[in-house]
């Protein structure tokens, strides 16, 4: 894949650097599988040990029904404020139920504080208390003194008392529990026990006392009700006689008998005098405005009041103006007919003047009629206005008396109402008072349970080992993240980006220096003798076709094996060769020790310090075809030697008598001296510890070798486990010696042919020789 379609597609790159490798996950829980598996069944043994030693706990449950509406005689809900309708009535019940009042009275009905389940096992003070009756208890303190050896009665005991009787009251409240059933009046009632009888006891002893208490509470407050209504019924009783009696004396004093009746007629007469002074203002009015008109234009212009409206639209004149219409009429029907002289004329003339005389003497007469009607309403007028002012203040008068009357009336009446409904609740009291209704009832009482409900021991066993075993899958797996060793081959190929050389087999855990430093001829180890040659074989490949004399075995830090592997290294390489090992670690030498070789035997420091002479440094035959230069005496400048003209001169001296040359140095983060002798070999080895040595360190390690220039082969493991090795890659990931259970051709050197107390060999090859 190019670059530009990586840029273009970069979702399936994302995705392979974000797979997940489950078999490196499965690997370090297969390596540890059996210490996974002993941490699970450990820790499951004693969770089995403490499951067996806990307390079986029981549980018994009764069931109440809390009823809604109570059976009482006569309703007085009032009385009590409840409203059992609503659904905060039964939350209520509920409440009370599980109450520290009503655990209280339970657990003080029931003597629990003697009850074998809450007695607790004595103390440790208690149990030694027993020391004390050696010593006289005037001597004592009285707060050093335990609770059954204090003074009876003493204040300090009974505070004790009664702190332990609290803190019991409340753990048993806490081991109440109430649970209502959904949309139902039904209410579970649980209570949990070491004791069986005990917990279906509490169950149903629960449910009586709030059934007995609900019902004290009623009696009480019907009691109480009846006590107080009785006492402010004798006052409504004195206050309403009170007001009766001034009621009674009022309307003897005011002569009243129908107050509401006189108050009628007054009001009715009231009304008429106002209605008839209307009617006489309004005629006097007109007849004043007539008066008015007719002063203006005289009373004897007869003419000019015949005009007016008010004078032609009354009955009478209207009548004598039809008749002078007529004769007027008639006159003018004969002028056309008879002359002025005619008698019919003068009969007609006469009738017209007598008709128009009879309409003036009307006009005149009705004039005269309404200046007598305008006076005669005025004075009618003051007369009703007299009337009605005398009406009003006797109306006025009787108004107050009725006020005072029906204020003295409503008092009546209140104090009345009140006295007949107090009268009629202490009535309902004393009835519902001797009518004890239970405000609930059982439908289910609890019964002795059989079985335990808790502890659920096989569910413990089994989730504790399931946890266990959960719990150690993750620690070693963020074990094995955390650790930054290398572990295997394919870590170093990896991590180091070195070449994996092979693997020594990690040895018994008992097993001898002897043991580990010769196991290449142990029979009884064919796998790390096959280990060896692998490696050696290993090395041989790489350097096919180059100089391959001089190898040097190397490591981070001490302790990491590279000695063993330098020994195991040149006995592998003597079974083709002739082979030298050198003991290069001048500091801390301890390969001749190994070969059971004095600590003063001379070696390659007193050669290169040249106090001594080749052939007395070199022990020959240690091994078969194999010799040895131990370190020799510690010298005060190690690195100078090494770095001198002389190690130089030695190796080429060397290759001509060996054709392979070991040479163990020292750790390279203590010294630098395996940095000195890296340039002058062939061939580098750097010897890890498997599991054990950080990857940072061992980067370090191949980083100063390869700036001094060294020829890194690559990284040989130690004590490696080959165990866990097959179950990374099968039985043949890492090899196994072939044939391993037959016998070998060669016979193996014992250990005993190379005892201590064997004398060395003498080197008669490079007598005389120095360097």
């Amino acid at each position: 894949m190019t670059q530009q379609e990586r840029r273009a597609n970069p979702l399936p790159q994302i995705q392979m650097d974000q797979l997940i490798d489950f078999k490196k996950l499965i690997k370090p829980i297969m390596r540890y599988k059996w210490r996974i598996l002993t941490f699970a069944l450990l820790v499951t043994s004693l969770v089995i040990f403490v499951v067996l030693k806990m307390t079986p706990i029981y549980s018994a449950t009764s069931t109440l029904l809390i009823e809604s509406e109570q059976a009482n005689a006569i309703k007085i809900d009032e009385v009590y404020g409840i409203n059992s309708g609503q659904q905060e009535y039964y939350l209520t019940q509920f409440e009370i139920i599980k109450s520290r009042s009503i655990a209280e009275r339970v657990f003080n009905e029931l003597d629990l504080i003697n009850h074998p389940a809450f007695v607790s096992e004595p103390s440790l003070l208690s149990q030694l208390a027993y020391l004390l009756d050696f010593i006289p208890k005037e001597y004592i303190p009285e707060e050093y003194l335990p609770d059954d050896l204090l003074p009876e009665g003493s204040a300090t005991e009974n505070v004790d008392q009664e702190i332990v009787k609290q803190q019991l009251i409340d753990t048993f409240a806490e081991d109440i529990s109430i649970s209502p059933v959904r949309k139902t009046q039904l209410v579970h009632i649980r209570y949990e026990s070491s004791d069986p009888a005990l917990a279906a006891l509490v169950a149903n002893v629960v449910g009586d006392t709030y059934i007995l208490s609900q019902l004290e509470a009623k009696v009480g407050m019907t009691q109480k009700a009846n006590t107080w209504l009785g006492g402010r019924l004798e006052e409504l009783r004195l206050k309403l006689d009170e007001s009766e009696t001034r009621l009674e004396s009022f309307k003897r004093v005011n002569g009243l008998v129908d107050v509401e009746g006189v108050t009628a007629l007054d009001a009715k007469e009231l009304e008429r005098l106002s209605d008839e002074i209307a009617m006489a203002r309004s005629r006097k009015a007109q007849a004043e405005s007539f008066i008015t008109v007719v002063r203006r234009y005289g009373a004897t212009d007869i003419s000019r009041l015949e005009s007016l409206p008010e004078v032609t639209s009354h009955p009478s004149i209207q009548n004598v103006k039809r008749e002078v219409v007529i004769v007027e009429r008639k006159v003018s029907e004969l002028e056309q007919i008879y002359g002025p002289k005619h008698p019919k004329m003068i009969a007609a003339k006469a009738e017209l003047k007598s008709v128009q005389s009879n309409l003036h003497s009307q006009i005149a007469r009705l004039v005269r009629g309404i200046e007598e009607e305008a006076q005669t309403a005025g004075r009618k007028l003051k007369g009703l206005e007299a009337q009605f002012n005398k009406s009003k203040g006797s109306f006025q008068n009787l108004s107050t008396i009725d006020t005072d009357f029906r204020r003295m009336l409503r008092e009546v009446d209140t104090n009345q109402q009140l006295f007949d409904s107090f009268l009629a609740r202490q009535k309902e009291t004393e009835v519902t008072g001797s009518f004890d209704s239970p405000i609930a009832r059982f439908t289910d009482r609890a019964i002795v349970p059989i079985y335990p409900t808790k502890p659920n021991k096989k569910l413990i066993v089994i989730l504790t080992f399931f946890a266990s075993l959960g719990f150690g899958v993750v620690m070693v797996l963020v074990l094995d993240g955390l650790n930054d060793t290398i572990k295997n081959s394919d870590d170093v190929e990896k991590i180091l980006s070195q070449r994996a050389l092979g693997y020594i087999p990690k040895a018994k855990k008992r097993a001898s220096y002897k043991e580990i430093n010769f196991a290449f001829y142990d029979s009884n180890q064919p796998l790390h003798a096959e280990a060896v040659r692998t490696i050696r074989t290993s090395m041989s490949l790489m350097a096919m076709g180059s100089d391959f004399s001089t190898i040097e075995v190397t490591s981070s830090t001490p302790n990491e094996g590279k000695t063993s592997t330098s020994m195991n290294l040149g006995f592998a390489f003597s079974t083709m060769e002739k082979v030298l090992i050198i003991d290069a670690d001048l500091r801390k030498s301890s390969m001749g020790e190994r070969f059971g070789l004095p600590s003063y035997q001379p070696g390659l420091a007193n050669i290169l310090s040249g106090t001594e002479s080749l052939p007395h440094c070199i022990v020959a035959d240690v091994k078969p075809n194999v010799d040895f230069m131990p370190a020799g005496a510690v010298p005060l400048n190690p690195q100078e030697l090494l770095s001198s003209s002389q190690f130089p001169k030695l190796l080429t001296l060397l290759k001509t008598q060996y054709s392979k040359i070991i040479i163990d140095t020292p750790p390279i983060h203590a010294v630098s001296d395996a940095l000195i002798i890296t340039s002058l070999c062939d061939a580098t080895v750097l010897v890890v510890k498997a599991d054990h040595t950080r990857n940072e360190v061992i980067k370090l390690s191949l980083a100063k070798l390869n700036q001094a220039r060294s020829k890194v082969f690559g990284v040989v493991l130690n004590q490696f486990n080959t165990k866990d090795a097959q179950h990374y890659q099968g039985d043949y990931g890492y090899y196994k010696a072939y044939g391993a259970d037959q016998t070998p051709k060669d016979k193996p050197v014992q250990f005993a042919d190379y005892a201590a107390k064997d004398k060395p060999k003498p080197f008669s090859d490079l007598d005389n020789i120095k360097v």
